[in-house]
């Protein structure tokens, strides 16, 4: 049944006006964006701290904005920070049920005598896919990690396909994958920017497992070892998440702290030692937590306004997001951040859910901040002959 009803905005009781509705015929290809020049819309922002590293970066785990950053996309050795990658497709193989954590792993002679960092594993003693996870995240065993690999993918070199196929998926433009464990290779290379949003989607895919990361120690074949992640006993706030080095690429560490509701991500790439990783680390989550801010705009499938809709069985629809619509902004600029609604007119159905019908543009102090795809939340199938001769008719006087 066709309704009488026109816009109807949804008003948002931080913003300073009302969600308003434009309209424009031509379709609007716009990404999301998050606007860089935070600084400029605050006067109280004090410069970010400067680290004692080749590359870092600071990102809110839910909006995915970058806070604070230096040489983000150069490409550097990740050394065990590799590790994240086997551990998310580890955790996928255990969602997906082709593999289970009480599983016993079958240790092969390339496992057994990896170089580097090692669990220790032996042939002769029983190891799950459990124990080899703890292995891996906590004593970064390079033993460990290449017999998760060869559990899941039958092969490492297999598995190091799989890895490369999931960062590709995940738009890690700079990163390239050799192996499993971060062992040095010219072509095995990531960015700051890459191993933060893939910290960000393990920590979003795979919640359950984030517990493994913030583990202290782990014995087996009665050798105890413990987390080389310093900042789990200098912060309580920090739950994660994987340290690395190399004599070639330094000491790194992707560090993730929670302190309700928000949480951060921060990688530090090449730093002189193990206590500088953890304190340069620090001191930016620190920054990050004290100077910003993270405001929820929109929850996912939330109807933030109506649209009209011709030649359709309804003739408005219900638009939102597919997910939460969180920014993060400098603390007390909340009240400066306004929203509005570009809707693509005329929308003619039959219009699917999910269809793009319009972008939210959001401004920061007057300056734009960001852009987000707005979509139909309803299907609207066409409308009767004669509804659809009325809409032509008003079509031509519009």
């Amino acid at each position: 049944m066709r309704n009488g009803q026109g816009p109807a905005p949804i008003i948002r009781g931080f913003l300073r006006r009302p969600l308003m509705i434009r309209t424009f015929i031509a379709v609007l290809l716009l990404a999301v964006a998050a606007v860089p020049a935070f600084a400029q819309s605050s006067p109280i922002l004090p410069a970010p701290p400067t680290l004692a590293a080749r590359a870092w970066i600071l990102i809110d785990a839910q909006s995915r904005q970058v806070l604070v950053s230096r040489d983000p996309d150069r490409r550097v050795e990740p050394a065990s920070l590799t590790k994240v990658m086997t551990a998310y497709l580890t955790f996928d193989a255990l969602k997906q049920k082709r593999i289970t954590l009480d599983q016993i792993a079958k240790v092969s002679e390339r496992g057994y005598r990896a170089e580097g960092s090692r669990m220790f594993l032996d042939p002769k003693i029983p190891a799950t896919v459990e124990d080899l996870l703890k292995g891996m995240v906590v004593q970064s065993g390079n033993d460990a990690t290449i017999t998760l690999a060869e559990t899941v993918a039958g092969s490492e070199d297999t598995f190091v396909d799989l890895m490369n196929k999931q960062a590709a998926r995940m738009g890690l433009k700079n990163t390239h994958f050799m192996n499993s464990t971060g062992l040095p290779d010219a072509q095995h290379y990531s960015t700051a920017r890459d191993l933060a949003q893939l910290a960000a989607n393990l920590i979003r895919d795979f919640p359950e497992y984030l517990t493994l990361y913030s583990t202290k120690e782990f014995r087996y074949n009665n050798i105890t070892q413990y987390n080389r992640n310093r900042l789990l006993s200098m912060d309580p706030a920090v739950d994660g998440l994987k340290t690395g080095f190399t004599e070639s690429a330094g000491y790194c560490l992707i560090a993730t702290a929670k302190r309700d509701p928000r949480r951060l991500i921060s990688v530090v790439l090449g730093t002189a030692s193990d206590t500088a990783r953890a304190m340069e680390s620090q001191k930016l989550l620190n920054y990050g937590f004290q100077f910003y801010e993270s405001v929820k705009l929109y929850g996912r499938d939330e109807a933030v306004t109506r649209i009209p809709v011709f030649k359709g069985a309804e003739n408005e629809l219900k638009a939102g997001f597919r997910d939460d619509i969180v920014v993060t902004i400098p603390a007390g600029m909340k009240p400066k951040l306004e929203a509005t609604l570009e809707s693509m007119q005329p929308l003619i159905a039959p219009i699917p859910a999910g269809q793009r019908v319009g972008t939210l543009k959001l401004t920061l102090d007057g300056k734009p901040f960001g852009e987000y795809p707005v979509l139909a939340l309803d299907t609207i199938p066409v409308a009767s002959f004669l509804g659809r001769t009325w809409d032509s008719l008003r079509l031509m006087f519009k």
